[in-house]
């Protein structure tokens, strides 16, 4: 199967390490999420899995099953009031099952810095007297290639070979907002970001990405506990591979997924988990799928 997709296209992946065989949708993508509310400093740990199912709409039997997962830290500091860096440094584990058989790949992947300003940081109440907030961040921040991408140029396979690296070979920008409003327990937390990538030594270039993501929240205190159940959307698109300044076919696509989940909060620990769901996709004309994606993650303060 992958010298049949190879001919057809050379390359996929959806970060955390979340690939596929034909959809191309572009390495390196880094989820924020609904950050702890910690003062200063925080440490975590996080635990990422996405999976995809490809199968050729001219010939069934040629099929893969891909699940990619990364363990994660991911750390954040509020330099000032006004100034927060945030640093994320993953370790993949590629697993992808075809009618060629069984592939498995594991390591460090790219380390992504950003730096965020807060442009906006209003309290005040409302008409009833419930007490609102509201915060608008806006930064940018670079992508490292600090995972390894190994491709052996004119191999008939560099399509399958791409897929299961560890980190894409390029230093890619990335540029973000996040906003947050809440009034008294509930709120609204709305994330938008951008990627642009660069071409690496081999010149493969993956696609430029845009997400952006809202959640409603609720924050409901027992004892000394914040529990804070969440529902929201996500969208990502990402535009097509490009080797040697020419565009890959098949690569690239959409996709808005419905995603649920609840943060616990404990004084100077959180732990959080949630679960994405596609609504509508579309990749390789249909004949890749993106299944259920989700996070887990605990956190500290220090």
């Amino acid at each position: 199967m992958k010298k049949i997709i190879t001919s057809i296209v050379f390359s996929v992946f959806l970060y955390t390490a979340n690939a596929c065989e034909i959809c191309g949708c572009g390495l390196g993508n880094y989820y924020i999420g609904i950050l702890p509310h910690f003062k200063n400093k925080f440490i975590g740990l996080r635990y990422q899995y996405h999976s995809f199912r490809t199968k050729m709409n001219d010939d069934p039997s040629q099929f893969s099953k891909d699940f990619y997962q990364t363990t994660e830290i991911w750390a954040g500091w509020s330099i000032t009031k006004k100034l927060q860096i945030l640093a994320f440094v993953p370790y993949n584990f590629n697993h992808q099952v075809s009618d060629e058989g069984t592939s498995n790949l594991k390591g460090f992947g790219d380390i992504a810095l950003l730096l965020n300003y807060k442009v906006l940081d209003i309290n005040s109440k409302n008409s009833t007297g419930k007490k609102v907030s509201q915060e608008l961040w806006i930064g940018g921040g670079v992508k490292l290639p600090t995972g390894r991408f190994e491709i052996e140029a004119g191999n008939p396979d560099i399509a399958s070979m791409a897929n299961m690296q560890r980190g894409s070979g390029s230093s890619d920008v990335m540029l973000n907002t996040m906003y947050n409003i809440r009034v008294a327990k509930w709120g609204i937390n709305t994330n938008a970001s951008y990627k642009i990538n660069s071409a690496n030594k081999d010149d493969y270039k993956f696609g430029n990405k845009f997400s952006a993501s809202s959640f409603v929240y609720y924050a409901a205190q027992a004892f000394k506990t914040v529990i804070s159940p969440n529902i929201g959307l996500q969208y990502e698109h990402n535009q097509a591979s490009q080797l040697i300044n020419s565009k890959i076919n098949l690569t690239g696509g959409s996709i808005l997924q419905v995603a649920a989940g609840v943060e616990f909060g404990f004084n100077k620990m959180a732990i959080g988990f949630n679960t994405q769901l596609p609504a509508t996709q579309n990749f390789a004309d249909g004949q890749t799928k993106s299944k259920i994606k989700g996070m887990v993650h605990v956190t500290f303060a220090f």
